[in-house]
Parts: C-alpha cells; sequence; structure tokens
C-alpha cells in the first residue's frame, strides 16, 4: 500500500471511530491501528531490538490509555507511536529530534497537505480509462436516474423505496472530524525532515569523531590549555569543598535542628528547590569542562578524579533530600507532587551516572541527553501504567496521613478505596465528592467507543 492510500485509509478509519464519540477506546484503536500498519507494512526496517521494544510499548500504552484514559496516558500512547514512526522511518536520527520534528510537522502540514505533487501520485488518464468511466458508469447512471423519475410519478410505493427515509448524520460534524483524521494521518505518514536534521545529526553522536581536533581546543582563546585545565582544578577543588560544607549545613538542619511542624512543607520545598538547582548546575559544570580536549587529556586526570568526586557529593546530597521528603511523607501522607519529587530526584541520580559514565567513557555532552530521553520516556510510560491515586488512597489510609475527604475525593482512579474509607468512617467529601461521583456516572453513560474501561468496574451509584 502506497503512502496516500495509508494515508486515507487511515482517515476513514479516524472517522469511523470518533465519529459522534467523545475520546476513549476509540484514541486505543486508532493508535494501535497505527502501530500495526507501521510493523506491517515497514517491518524490514525491524533492524535491533529497540523497534521490538517499541511496537511493545506502544500497544501497551494504547491498552493504558482504554483502562484510564488520562493525560499520563494519553502522553505515552502519543510519545510510543511517534518514537516508533520516526526510529522506523529515519533509524539514523538521534531520538531527541524527535520532539522539535513533532512541532514543526504540526505547523507545516497545514501547507504541506496543498503541495499535491509531494504526496499524490502522477497520473494520466488514457483514452480507454475515459472510454470506460462513461459506458461503464456516466451513461448508466444517467439513464437510471431518468427512468427512476419517470417511475416515480407512476407508483408512489416506489418513490418512497428511495425518498421515505432521511440519513441520521451530521454532515458537519462528519466533516470536520474527516478534515482532522486527515490532518493527523497525513502530518503522521508524511511527515518531513528538514535536511539541517540530517547536518547536525552528525554533532548529537555519542562518541567524539575528530579526536585530533578536539584534543588540541581550548575554551577561552585568551587562554592556553595549561592554564585552563589548572583553572578547571581549582574550580572543582573549590566546588567540592563548598558542596562538603553545604551538605553538613543541609544534614544538620534536616536531622539534628527541631523544626516545627507546621513549618516542615515550606522547610522541605525550600531544601528540593535547591538541590534541585545544585543537581542542574553540577551537570552544567561537567559538560563545560568535558565537552572537548579534558576528555583526552592525559595531564587533566586530576581534574577527572575531582569531577567524579564532585558527582559522587551531589549524589549524597540527592540522598539527603529523598530522606527529607520521606520524613515529609511520613507526617503528611503521599501526594502527586512528593511522588513527582522521587520521581525527578531518582532521574537526577540517573543523570550523575550517566556524566561519570560520559567522563569514564570519553562521550560528548549529545551521550548525556541521548541517554537521558529514553530515562524521561519510561519515566512517562511509568507514569500512565501505575495507578498512582489508588496508591496514594491506600498508603494514606493505611498510616492515617493525609486521609481529608476533599483531597482524597480530588484524587484519580481511588473510587473502590475511597467510597469503602468514605462509608467505613462516615465521611463526606462535599462537593470535591459529588463532583467526583458526577464524572463516574459521565463516563459510565458514554458510548463504548468514549469509555474508559476503569469506570465499566466500577458500581454505578455510590455505596
Amino acid at each position: 500500500m502506497k503512502k496516500h492510500q495509508i494515508i486515507f485509509v487511515c482517515t476513514a478509519v479516524f472517522a469511523m471511530l470518533f465519529y459522534n464519540q467523545a475520546p476513549g477506546i476509540n484514541v486505543s484503536i486508532f493508535g494501535v491501528t497505527l502501530t500495526l500498519l507501521i510493523s506491517y507494512f515497514f517491518q524490514e526496517k525491524f533492524v535491533d531490538r529497540s523497534h521490538l521494544l517499541l511496537v511493545m510499548t506502544s500497544i501497551l500504552s494504547c491498552f493504558a490509555f482504554a483502562w484510564y484514559g488520562d493525560a499520563a496516558s494519553f502522553f505515552a500512547l502519543a510519545l510510543s507511536i511517534l518514537i516508533l514512526q520516526f526510529k522506523t522511518q529515519d533509524g539514523e536520527l538521534k531520538t531527541i529530534q524527535v520532539f522539535p520534528l513533532i512541532v514543526l510537522n504540526g505547523i507545516t502540514s497545514l501547507g504541506r497537505i496543498f503541495i499535491f505533487q509531494q504526496w499524490l501520485p502522477e497520473r494520466k488518464i488514457h483514452n480507454d480509462f475515459a472510454k470506460k468511466l462513461v459506458a461503464f458508469v456516466v451513461i448508466p447512471l444517467i439513464f437510471l436516474g431518468l427512468f427512476f423519475i419517470v417511475y416515480s410519478f407512476g407508483s408512489n410505493h416506489f418513490s418512497s423505496l428511495f425518498t421515505d427515509y432521511t440519513l441520521d448524520i451530521d454532515i458537519f460534524q462528519l466533516v470536520l472530524i474527516s478534515i482532522l483524521g486527515f490532518y493527523i494521518s497525513f502530518s503522521f505518514w508524511n511527515y518531513w525532515v528538514p535536511d539541517v536534521c540530517y547536518q547536525y545529526n552528525s554533532k548529537l553522536s555519542n562518541t567524539f569523531t575528530n579526536v585530533s581536533e578536539v584534543k588540541n581546543q581550548s575554551t577561552f582563546s585568551f587562554l592556553d590549555l595549561d592554564f585552563e585545565r589548572k583553572s578547571g582544578v581549582i574550580t572543582l577543588l573549590l566546588l567540592n569543598i563548598m558542596l562538603l560544607v553545604f551538605i553538613g549545613t543541609y544534614n544538620y538542619e534536616q536531622f539534628f535542628e527541631v523544626v516545627e511542624k507546621n513549618n516542615l512543607s515550606s522547610d522541605t520545598h525550600e531544601r528540593v528547590n535547591a538541590v534541585i538547582f545544585s543537581i542542574l548546575m553540577a551537570v552544567g559544570v561537567i559538560m563545560f569542562y568535558f565537552k572537548g580536549g579534558f576528555n583526552f587529556d592525559e595531564k587533566a586526570s586530576s581534574l577527572k578524579k575531582l569531577a567524579k568526586i564532585w558527582l559522587g557529593l551531589n549524589v549524597v546530597l540527592i540522598i539527603s533530600a529523598i530522606i527529607k521528603n520521606s520524613e515529609y511523607v511520613s507526617f503528611f501522607g503521599l501526594t502527586y507532587k512528593r511522588l513527582g519529587v522521587y520521581a525527578f530526584l531518582i532521574l537526577a541520580i540517573i543523570g550523575l551516572i550517566v556524566s561519570f559514565q560520559k567522563i569514564a567513557k570519553q562521550k560528548t555532552n549529545a551521550f548525556l541527553f541521548n541517554q537521558m530521553i529514553w530515562y524521561f520516556y519510561g519515566t512517562i510510560l511509568l507514569c500512565s501504567y501505575i495507578n498512582w491515586g489508588g496508591l496514594i488512597t491506600n498508603y494514606n489510609i493505611s498510616v492515617n496521613k493525609g486521609v481529608e475527604p476533599v483531597f482524597l475525593s480530588g484524587l484519580n482512579f481511588n473510587d473502590d478505596a475511597r467510597r469503602e474509607y468514605f462509608e467505613k468512617n462516615n465521611l463526606d467529601g462535599k462537593n470535591a465528592e459529588t463532583i467526583r461521583e458526577e464524572l463516574i456516572s459521565y463516563y459510565q453513560n458514554e458510548k463504548f467507543l468514549g469509555k474508559a474501561l476503569y469506570y465499566e468496574f466500577l458500581n454505578k451509584e455510590k455505596k
């Protein structure tokens, strides 16, 4: 099947799935359709395990959206299928380029659709084709229409066979859905990669290709390599000393000073924010000093050791922040934000480990981004597959922390546990609970293609 045929087929599938339907299971079906089409028509390009892994994560993300129907599972679905498409079609491009290309194609497709010669094949109409069209289609339709008019005047029952019914179709909605489906299908199957992406792709390589040139490069034109190397050693030595002092005072304030429970929230936020900025600057320092020549400089052993110590001390700082966040959770229970802090801090540790590998294996700065993009993607998948609202509710109820009725009613996908807890303790989430139950009722009354399957397994009415 040619590209333009796939576009029209996907447009038709989209129109059938979404006409007069809210987003729900239909999104998952459309996602599975795209995944299967990629797997079938471009199977010869499946050259390594990453393609099969992306097919699996795409299918799982489609199931996750069919179950939850929330933003996290939608982003996981969309990102999985888009990465699969780009890795299949343009495997030589680095994955990090997917994100700007998504935005670029979303805009340029509005104009490229009308450049027909770029995506529609040229067809020549021969005389035989014209003859067949006239003989087999036009002439029969003309005679059929004329005799229909004559027979209609002679028999009311004959006329009623064709006139006594109306099509229950919202033409305006159908046209809009078809246009949207065509736009999505066109952007997906006929995406455009500017030449600059291929030219810049070499700069995103994980390894240095011109080691001899890089060795002699200096960051500042007014400093030679010896002065720059010594400057780096002095800088990292002072940064390590300062970070040691900061870790000492940070942990003293956390674990030895008495903090009022009311101030625990603000203190935790301030310290976590400090850690976030510290980690970002730490990675920035490593990227600054090891972007080129010092990776291969035999005289830069002291600089490398100090950089590794710097990374290790930052890991210690992150562990302290994790302990502080855990203390916060022990006082007030889990929330989405506190889980997000855990996720960021774990990603930060991974980032520091990757930075350590970058120095040890003499990799480029792009190596750091190329690796972290996959961990970021994995985090999105994890967020979409796990019922975090149910996890928070069950944990908080078990420790009797963070069980305020309004808070519990504001969490997603915790309805069985929440209803049971409210009934057992005779609680009322007030307006938030009313809104939550109305949302459940809305999803349960949706048409099948617009449903989220999670709500189908809940009781229709609150116990």
